[in-house]
C-alpha cells in the first residue's frame, strides 16, 4: 500500500465515522474521494478533493465543509502536520516528521515492489505481428518496444500478461514472398539470372534466407516451384521469421506465444466464429458498396456473407468474403480474437502501426460481438518514427529493400537508447530519433542521464563500502531533510500515481518521462554539494549527513524499478 492509499483509506473511514457531526446525508460518491500530487509551487505533501465531492450531493458549502474536515483530520490523524485550504476547497496536507519517516520506511522496506498496484487481470498483449515476408523495420522497432514495456508495467502490477505474435503467413503475399525465395534460390543454385518483377520483394535478406536454405536442405528439388512450393513456404517462413525473432531478442524483446494465420485456415476457426455470429442474428447474405477509396472496377456486386458490425459501433457493416467467395483478411482476424476469446483473456490490447488507425473500429466491434459486451479490446497506434542525424533527416543502408531494417538501426545505436528513446514521446505522436542527441553524454539525452545518475549513487555506495542491497531505514532522531531532500521525496512519493496512471491509460511513455525528471532532481542536488560543502554527501570517507544516504537509497531503488519495466540497463560506473 502506498501513501496515498493508506492515507485515502483512512480518510474514507473518519468521513463514515463522522458523516452525522459533518451533516453528510449522502456518502454514495465516496469512491471518488481521492489523494493526489499537489502542483509543484505548494510545498505540501498530499492533496484532496474530499470537500468538492462531498459538498455538492450533501447540498453543502465546500470552503466550510473543508474547514471542518480539516480540523477533523487534524485531530483524527496524527501523521497530518497541517492543512490548508486552497481554491474552491482543496485539501493541501503536509506530512508531520514521524509521518514523512514512516512512509519513507515503507518504501525502504518494499522496494523491489515500490510503485506497484496488484490487480490480477489477464491481458492478451499482440504486438509487433510485422509480415513474415521480411525483416522488421523502424516503424515495428516502436511498437516491439511500446508492446514490451507494457507487458513488463502490467506485470509489474501483478496481472497475467500473454505477449503474442501474430503471423500473417496465409494469402497473396507469401505465395509472392515463396516465389522470390525461390527464384534467389535458383540465381544462387543454378546461375540463373534474377529478374525483380512486380510483387517480388527486393532486399539482401531475401538472398540470406536462400542461402541458408540450400545450405541446410541439400535433399530439397528445387527443379519446379509448384512440387516443392509446400516445403519451401515452411522454410521460407521459418528463415523470416529468424531474422525477426534474432531482430527482437537483440532488442531485448520475447514472445510468449506465436500465432499462426494458416494455423486460423487449418482448423476452420473462420466458419466456426461465423457460426457464433449467425447464432446472435449478427450475420447476413447481401450486397454492399465498394469500400471508400477502392475503384469501382476491382469491386464486384455480388452476395456475401455480411457481419453487422454497425450495432457496435462500427462505421459500416462489413464483408467476410471476397468476390470469388473466399475469406477477407477481417474474417481470418475475427477468428483470430474469437480463439483469443476462448481462452479466457478478458482484457486484449492490440499495438498497431500507423496505417492501422481505420481498422480499428471494425475489430472492436468483432469483439464486442463475440463476447457479448465482456471482453474490452483496446488498440493502441504507434505513429511513425522519423530518422536524423545532427538535425538532418538520415537515410542508412536499405538491406531491407523499401526500408531501413531494426537489423540498421541497431548497428547504430545500443538497445537501451532505442528501448528509452522509443517511449520519449506519446505513441499516437509521430518520433524524431536522432542518432547523435542518443549518443550524448549530457542532460539533452535523457537515457544518459538516468544512467548517470543511478552510477554517480554507486560511487558514493562503494566509497563508503556499502551496497544498494544493503538494509537501511530512517530514524527519527538523525532525519531533518533540507529544501533539496523534500523535493527528492516528494517527488518520491509520486511514484505509485505514475505507475498507476501509465497502466489505466496503457502510457508507458510516462515512465521515461519521470525518471528523467527525478535524476534532474538527484544531479541538482550532487551539484549543490559540490557548491556548498554543508551540502557534501562524504567527508572523510564517511556519510556527512544521514538523510543524504536515506534519499540516494529512495531515489535507486524508484530507478530500478522504472529501468526493470523499461528493460534497461543500468551501469555500475560511467
Amino acid at each position: 500500500m502506498n501513501i496515498f492509499e493508506k492515507y485515502l483509506s483512512k480518510i474514507n473511514k473518519i468521513i463514515l465515522d463522522n458523516k452525522k457531526d459533518l451533516k453528510l446525508i449522502d456518502t454514495e460518491n465516496i469512491d471518488n474521494i481521492n489523494l493526489e500530487v499537489p502542483p509543484d509551487h505548494f510545498n505540501y505533501d498530499l492533496s484532496s478533493n474530499v470537500s468538492l465531492v462531498l459538498a455538492k450531493p450533501n447540498k453543502l458549502n465546500p470552503i466550510n465543509l473543508a474547514k471542518k474536515l480539516k480540523d477533523l483530520l487534524l485531530q483524527k490523524l496524527s501523521h497530518f502536520e497541517k492543512i490548508d485550504i486552497a481554491g474552491p476547497g482543496f485539501l493541501n496536507i503536509e506530512l508531520s516528521k514521524e509521518g514523512l519517516i514512516d512512509n519513507l520506511n515503507d518504501i525502504l522496506k518494499n522496494r523491489e515492489q515500490y510503485g506497484s498496484k496488484k490487480s490480477n487481470k489477464t491481458y492478451n498483449i499482440e504486438f509487433v505481428s510485422a509480415n513474415p515476408t521480411g525483416p522488421m523495420h523502424v516503424g515495428h522497432c516502436r511498437g516491439a518496444v511500446f508492446g514490451d514495456v507494457l507487458s513488463n508495467l502490467l506485470l509489474f502490477n501483478g496481472n497475467k500478461v500473454t505477449k503474442e505474435y501474430y503471423i500473417n503467413d496465409y494469402g497473396n503475399q507469401i505465395k509472392n514472398f515463396v516465389e522470390t525465395v525461390y527464384l534467389r534460390i535458383r540465381e544462387i543454385k543454378f546461375k540463373e539470372k534474377f529478374v525483380l518483377k512486380e510483387n517480388l520483394y527486393p532486399g539482401d535478406y531475401i538472398k540470406e534466407i536462400a542461402n541458408n536454405i540450400i545450405k541446410y536442405n541439400k535433399n530439397v528439388n528445387f527443379e519446379n516451384l509448384d512440387n516443392c512450393f509446400k516445403e519451401l513456404k515452411e522454410l521460407s517462413l521459418k528463415g523470416s521469421m529468424t531474422l525477426i525473432k534474432d531482430d527482437l531478442k537483440k532488442l531485448g524483446i520475447h514472445h510468449d506465444n506465436f500465432f499462426s494465420e494458416t494455423e486460423i485456415i487449418e482448423k476452420d476457426l473462420v466458419n466456426k466464429s461465423i457460426k457464433k455470429l449467425k447464432n446472435k442474428n449478427l450475420i447476413n447474405e447481401g450486397f454492399l458498396d465498394p469500400p471508400k477509396g477502392e475503384q469501382s472496377k476491382s469491386w464486384k456486386k455480388v452476395k456475401r456473407l455480411i457481419f453487422r458490425s454497425t450495432k457496435f459501433g462500427d462505421d459500416s457493416d462489413r464483408a467476410l468474403q471476397k468476390n470469388d467467395g473466399s475469406w477477407t483478411y477481417f474474417a481470418n482476424d475475427l477468428a483470430y480474437h474469437s480463439d483469443k476469446i476462448s481462452r479466457n483473456f478478458n482484457n486484449l490490447i492490440n499495438v498497431l502501426g500507423a496505417d492501422h488507425t481505420g481498422y480499428i473500429k471494425r475489430i472492436s466491434a468483432a469483439v464486442s460481438a463475440l463476447s457479448d459486451k465482456k471482453v474490452k479490446l483496446n488498440c493502441k497506434v504507434c505513429q511513425l518514427v522519423k530518422l536524423y542525424k545532427n538535425g538532418k533527416p538520415f537515410k542508412m543502408s536499405k538491406r531491407a529493400g523499401e526500408f531501413i531494417s531494426a537489423q540498421d538501426l541497431l548497428n547504430e545505436v545500443d538497445k537501451d537508447s532505442i528501448r528509452f528513446m522509443m517511449l520519449s514521446r506519446s505513441n499516437d505522436m509521430e518520433l524524431d530519433f536522432d542518432f547523435e542527441k542518443v549518443k550524448e553524454q549530457t542532460k539533452d539525452n535523457p537515457v544518459f542521464y538516468v544512467k548517470y545518475a543511478h552510477a554517480r549513487i554507486n560511487s558514493i555506495t562503494r566509497t563508503l563500502k556499502k551496497s544498494l542491497n544493503d538494509k537501511i531505514l530512517a530514524r527519527p532522531d538523525s532525519f531533518s531533510p533540507n529544501e533539496y531532500e523534500m523535493k527528492i521525496i516528494r517527488k518520491i512519493f509520486e511514484w505509485p500515481k505514475v505507475i498507476e496512471s501509465a497502466a489505466f491509460k496503457l502510457e508507458p511513455h510516462k515512465i521515461p518521462f519521470y525518471l528523467y525528471e527525478l535524476s534532474t532532481l538527484f544531479h541538482s542536488y550532487w551539484s549543490r554539494g559540490n557548491e556548498d560543502i554543508r551540502f557534501k554527501f562524504i567527508e572523510k570517507g564517511r556519510i556527512k549527513r544521514p538523510e543524504s544516504l536515506v534519499i540516494i537509497y529512495l531515489i535507486a531503488t524508484v530507478i530500478k524499478n522504472g529501468t526493470n519495466i523499461l528493460g534497461v540497463s543500468l551501469p555500475e560506473k560511467m
